[in-house]
């Protein structure tokens, strides 16, 4: 069985010296090391699957989804923008990046 995403890592907020930015999230990709690597994966889609207490429609698994939006720095990093912003808890937390919509 193949999956469907590569996986990744929530590094933290888009950030100054002394201000973030909580709309816009970076986003490490597990074999991504050079900004060609990351280049890949700008337009796809993010899930950051989680479990919440309750469960609603008879489940208790939930999902944020993002996009890829452009690359951050020099390591294979991207930015992401997420339909609500991640909560700081997400930091080190991992998340899929889907493969899809492709441009191949």
């Amino acid at each position: 069985m193949t999956r469907l995403y590569a996986r990744g890592r929530v590094l933290s907020h888009q950030r100054g010296k002394r201000i973030t930015h909580p709309k816009t999230s970076l986003i490490q990709i597990e074999g991504a090391q050079k900004i060609e690597d990351a280049k890949f994966y700008l337009g796809k889609r993010i899930a950051y699957v989680y479990k919440g207490k309750k469960a609603v429609n008879g489940s208790k698994v939930r999902v944020i989804w993002g996009k890829c939006t452009r690359t951050h720095g020099n390591s294979g990093a991207v930015r992401a923008k997420f339909a609500s912003n991640l909560p700081p808890r997400t930091f080190g937390a991992s998340c899929r990046i889907m493969l899809y919509p492709s441009s191949i």
